[in-house]
């Protein structure tokens, strides 16, 4: 494993990033401020996210959290009083943020020891995958004081479903790890001592695969999610007609036949 401190890590302050295999894993690194999702660490994150993105060694990502809460959403401290280009910023950012994780061509696997509020549910539904501990809760209590999660329906509403997250969204009220799962929020809950092999058995599930046709696969999906199934069924005739023209696919249709391993170019 080689580990980046954030000083050595371009010059980051609230993030740690470690290389391990073919993961890379982000770690979110204010535990004193429960991983509140303050501009600048959104902005770390967001370039974090696209260095590792375009890096062909890196197979997947890992979003983990250091201390006691996975992330308390927004630093609350740094809205009181701000005029309205800094929210514009701010949300901006956060938007950003979420959207870089479904452009990046590698999945991203929240990794949830604990507490997901606000932006910190946001950012566990933005990602593509995520596997929770027993303890984790997850919640969206903006209502509560009088800033409604807006940003954060928009991933939850499309991970969970409408009337399970204008439940979450109305009553501010939290979620445990099992009924996140049983609501699509979460794919997997594992007891706290088990979460590092889960994690490592999704990715090693991941890496198998061709990186190309992985990053394929990711990027029509989100293309395809929300049209309707005439166009949706368009697009992906289209993406699979290519599909089939590219080395990796032809070497895999190959190595079944003949019943051997494929051996991957990313090509």
């Amino acid at each position: 494993m080689s580990a980046l401190a954030p000083a050595s890590a371009g010059g980051l302050r609230h993030l740690l990033v470690d290389s391990d295999g073919p993961a890379a894993t982000i770690t979110l690194n204010r535990p004193e401020r429960r991983n509140a999702l303050s501009l600048e660490l959104m902005e770390e994150l967001t370039g974090v996210l696209r260095r590792l993105g375009a890096d062909p060694a890196v197979r997947a990502i890992v979003i983990d959290a250091a201390g006691p809460a996975f992330s308390a959403g927004h630093d609350l401290s740094e809205m009181v009083g701000r005029d309205v280009a800094f929210y514009q910023r701010l949300f901006a950012a956060c938007t950003e943020l979420m959207e870089t994780i479904h452009r990046v061509p590698q999945p991203v696997i929240a990794k949830v020891h604990a507490i997901a509020t606000a932006a910190g549910c946001q950012l566990v539904a933005a990602c593509d995958l995520a596997i929770a501990a027993q303890e984790a809760r997850f919640a969206t209590p903006g209502v509560k004081i009088g800033l409604f999660c807006s940003t954060p329906m928009v991933a939850l509403s499309r991970a969970i479903g409408r009337k399970r997250a204008l439940e979450m969204l109305l009553t501010g009220e939290p979620i445990d790890a099992r009924t996140a799962a049983d609501w699509g929020l979460v794919n997997q809950v594992v007891p706290a001592g088990e979460l590092d092999d889960a994690v490592a058995r999704l990715v090693d599930a991941i890496s198998r695969s061709s990186p190309l046709v992985v990053g394929l696969g990711k990027d029509a999906f989100y293309a395809q999610i929300e049209l309707d199934e005439h166009r949706a069924y368009d697009l992906t005739q289209s993406v699979m007609s290519m599909n089939s023209l590219a080395r990796d696919a032809q070497e895999g249709i190959c190595a079944f036949l003949e019943k051997r391993a494929p051996e991957w170019t990313g090509s």
